[in-house]
Parts: structure tokens; C-alpha cells; sequence
């Protein structure tokens, strides 16, 4: 079969195009420049709001010995991935709206591609093992410690930094194999993927079927780890008979269980818009509520119905302030 002068001339010089390309134009939420100041404050402040509310939940966690806990280890371990998850995209975004400047070089977008996917998978399968934290100190109360020791912790831990590695390393670097046309605009405020992959002037059929595959596999594994885990919890406070055990155990789970519905809500939110609509826009202002306003409210979630929680910082800053009164003296 012989292949058309024209279609290889075309890939011959994207291939040419994507060697000299250094970098990528980010066109951001809006191109209004009287809208850029107010984006900044918004975004500004609940980056700061975010990074504040989960080292709030760090620092209540590893300081208060009675949370040296299964539950609180995972939930210290989603809060800084919540923290390192804003930080991959929001900063730049700030940077740029200040410098004026909404470009982002061609190794800054793989990398942000690589930890944007590091982050939100680490989000997925920590959601997941924390269903299951859930389902043994609720169906299993008797045996909770010895099933969930620091060991098992661990290598729950271990193992979903792994397959998050893994998922990240692999969609990363197949879309280096991606080639470019000159003056490339995302209509995103960050190196989303599959705008990248829409972008591309090379054939993308290796690329939609990898991003299919492990969506599937990343998304469908934990989402029915999760409902196993509740369908047995369900059960388990249905079967008891005290009407304050079942409220104890429902309590329990339902900090988890918000911010579960939240995370898949928002993240189906994004799938959607972006599936409907044909503009990218929808789909970057629907991306804005599981990449900043999901770990900006995941700590209040967390502590304003938790007591150990409030209990733990109020203890910290009370005893901070007493040592700081001791030294001033």
C-alpha cells in the first residue's frame, strides 16, 4: 500500500515542528484582562486555605498520641497528597496571571502532567484504603488492631504510591511521543492531558487507548472496593441493635463518605463537561472543583464534626501558647 506524499510530508514535518517546539501557551480560565486580578485573589486564597487546612490536620494528628491511629495515619497521608496535589498546577497558574506570561515549557507541562496523575491517583486508591480502615473497625471491632498494624498500614501506603507511580510514569511517558505544531494553545489553566492529547498533530491512538485502559482500571477498582466495603458496613449497623451503635458506627464514616461523593461527584463533573460540551471551557471551570475546591474543603469536612480532632489543635495551641508565656517570662 503506498502511503500518500502528502500525509508523510505533514507527519515528517511535525516531527520537525515538535523538535524545535520548547513550550506551550496556557490561555488559562479567561482572557479578560480586567477578570486576570480577581482570578489571582480567588485562586490565591484558596490555595492558602488548602495548604493551611491540611497542615492544621498533619499537626492535630502526629501531635496528639491518641491519634497515632490506623484512621488518622491515612488521613494525614491524604492531606499532604491534597497539599501536593494543589501545588502542582494552582502556583504556576498564580505565577503567570502576575508575570503576565502564560506560557509553560515543554518540560514543565510532562512533568505537571506526570504529578497531576501521581496526585489524583494517590487521592483514588488512599479513598479506597480508607473505605477499607472504615470496614474493619466497623465489622471486624474486636480483631481492628491486629488486622490493621502499623506493618499492614504500611504497605497499604507503599502500595498505593506504587501503582500510582506506575499509572503516572506510564501516561507520561507515552505522550512524550506526541509530536506538536508550532504556537500549541491549551485551553486549560494547567497541562491537562487530554487537551494536550487533542492538540496533537501525531496519530493519538496509542495515547486515548492508554488513558482508556488504566482509567478504567484505576477508577472502577477503587470504586468497587469502595462499595464492597460499605455494602458490608451497611449491613454490619443494620444487624445492631443498639440505636446509639449505629449512630457511633455511621459517624465514623460519614467524614469519609463526604469527602468519597465529592472526589467521584467532581471528577465525573470534569468527565462529562468535557464529553458533552465541545469547548474546553467547560471542562476546565468543572476541573477547578476537584483540583482546588475538594482539598480546600476536605479538611473542614474532616474536623468540624470530628472531636479528637478539635480537641488535638486546641490542645497544640494551647500548650504553644503556654511555652511561648513561659519563655516571655
Amino acid at each position: 500500500m503506498r502511503v500518500p506524499l502528502s500525509w508523510s510530508y505533514t507527519r515528517i514535518l511535525a516531527a520537525e515542528n515538535n523538535t524545535h517546539m520548547s513550550e506551550f501557551l496556557l490561555l488559562g480560565l479567561s482572557q479578560e484582562p480586567e477578570v486576570q486580578p480577581l482570578i489571582y485573589v480567588i485562586f490565591l486564597s484558596m490555595y492558602l486555605t488548602t495548604v493551611l487546612g491540611n497542615l492544621l490536620i498533619i499537626l492535630a494528628a502526629s501531635s496528639d498520641p491518641r491519634l497515632h491511629t490506623p484512621m488518622y495515619f491515612f488521613l494525614c497521608n491524604l492531606s499532604l497528597v491534597d497539599i501536593c496535589f494543589t501545588s502542582t498546577t494552582v502556583p504556576k497558574m498564580l505565577v503567570n496571571i502576575q508575570t503576565q506570561r502564560k506560557t509553560i515549557s515543554y518540560e514543565g507541562c510532562i512533568t505537571q502532567i506526570f504529578f497531576y496523575i501521581l496526585f489524583i491517583s494517590l487521592d483514588d486508591f488512599l479513598l479506597t484504603v480508607m473505605a477499607y480502615d472504615r470496614y474493619v473497625a466497623i465489622c471486624h471491632p474486636l480483631h481492628y488492631m491486629v488486622i490493621m498494624n502499623p506493618r499492614l498500614c504500611g504497605l497499604l501506603v507503599l502500595g498505593c504510591w506504587v501503582l500510582s507511580l506506575l499509572n503516572s510514569s506510564i501516561e507520561a511517558s507515552v505522550s512524550l511521543r506526541l509530536s506538536f505544531c508550532p504556537d500549541v494553545e491549551i485551553p486549560h489553566y494547567f497541562c491537562e492531558l487530554t487537551q494536550l492529547i487533542k492538540l496533537a498533530c501525531s496519530d493519538t491512538f496509542l495515547n486515548n487507548l492508554v488513558i482508556y485502559c488504566l482509567s478504567v482500571l484505576e477508577g472502577g477498582g477503587p470504586i468497587l472496593g469502595i462499595i464492597y466495603s460499605y455494602s458490608k458496613i451497611i449491613s454490619s449497623i443494620r444487624g445492631m441493635a443498639s440505636t446509639q451503635g449505629r449512630y457511633k458506627a455511621f459517624s465514623t464514616c460519614a467524614s469519609h463518605l463526604s469527602v468519597v461523593s465529592l472526589f467521584y461527584v467532581t471528577s465525573m463533573g470534569v468527565y462529562l463537561s468535557s464529553a458533552v460540551s465541545e469547548s474546553a471551557y467547560p471542562s476546565a471551570v468543572a476541573s477547578v472543583l476537584y483540583m482546588v475546591v475538594t482539598p480546600m474543603l476536605n479538611p473542614f469536612i474532616y474536623s468540624l464534626r470530628n472531636k479528637d480532632i478539635k480537641r488535638a489543635l486546641r490542645t497544640f495551641f494551647v500548650q504553644g501558647t503556654a511555652k511561648r508565656s513561659i519563655v516571655l517570662h
